[in-house]
């Protein structure tokens, strides 16, 4: 399992940069994000030349493109904004196997204004769910042309807000190109503390088979996102569920600044080698 890193931790506007420090932290491979090309988190062109630099760059450092970010906010009640995101997805969808990567990651959305990360009362509402499929309909088709697969994180302050409304995505779309996102911390957000394990279990058994990526942050008791290794989040036990449902990876840290990430680094090495902190 390699351990990976969101590129936008470190620095920088030109790949090779950033990848550079991603290695130097002691990571594999990244969550690459436009904006470490200089082009913005979602640009609407992508040249061939840009595509090259961040495929040249990956080589050169030893450093894997694991996944991009193309998250726009899938339920924007802004329009313009909408269509703007989506417009960056085709783009970054188009230049993907350019770039080195089959995996771009989206956020399923919130019908929050100003924050896609933050939680609505409409989000739970069937028109907000209509309104993600039918935008899950153009960018599935866009991946489904170029070979591309679309990782859906259950996040909950946005309409996919747990497993089941992950798995009632999937059934919308089978055989299509959606796969998942694991984060242990999103999971045990709103779980009682002796709950933790059961919940973690109930997501692999649901959604283990469908994934392609793992992220890695953690939460201190209080629900306040911390570093990997600084919260309550039981990395032992959800790494031998990822393994027990053939997922390999890889485990993509980020909630921390650049200055915690070589700690991060170490001790997420450590947990899958199996040593002890």
């Amino acid at each position: 399992m390699q351990i990976g890193v969101f590129a936008k931790t470190f620095d920088g506007d030109d790949p090779a940069t950033v990848l550079a420090a991603s290695r130097d932290a002691g990571f594999s491979a990244v969550q690459y994000n436009m904006a470490c090309s200089g082009l913005g988190s979602l640009p609407e062109t992508i040249s061939e030349d840009a595509a090259r630099e961040v495929r040249e760059a990956s080589a050169s450092t030893g450093i894997d493109i694991a996944a991009i970010s193309a998250t726009y906010n899938m339920t924007d009640p802004n329009h313009q904004r909408l269509a703007a995101g989506r417009r960056a997805f085709i783009a970054i969808c188009e230049r993907a196997h350019d770039i080195g990567c089959h995996i771009l990651t989206v956020c399923s959305g919130s019908k929050h204004a100003h924050d896609k990360w933050c939680r609505h009362p409409s989000n739970n509402e069937p028109q907000s769910w209509n309104e993600m499929c039918r935008e899950f309909d153009i960018i599935c088709d866009h991946a489904d042309r170029h070979g591309v697969l679309i990782g859906v994180e259950p996040e909950p302050a946005n309409i996919v807000s747990n497993v089941g409304r992950a798995a009632d995505l999937l059934a919308a779309f089978p055989g299509g190109p959606i796969r998942f996102v694991i984060d242990p911390a999103n999971l045990i957000e709103d779980a009682a503390p002796d709950s933790h394990e059961r919940t973690i279990d109930e997501a692999l058994d649901r959604l283990g088979p469908m994934t392609v990526l793992a992220h890695a942050k953690d939460r201190h008791a209080d629900g306040t996102v911390a570093p990997a290794g600084d919260g309550v989040v039981d990395w032992s036990h959800f790494l031998r569920g990822l393994k027990a449902c053939g997922v390999d990876g890889p485990l993509i840290a980020h909630g921390m600044s650049r200055s915690d990430a070589p700690g991060v680094a170490d001790f997420l090495t450590g947990q899958v080698q199996g040593r002890v902190p």
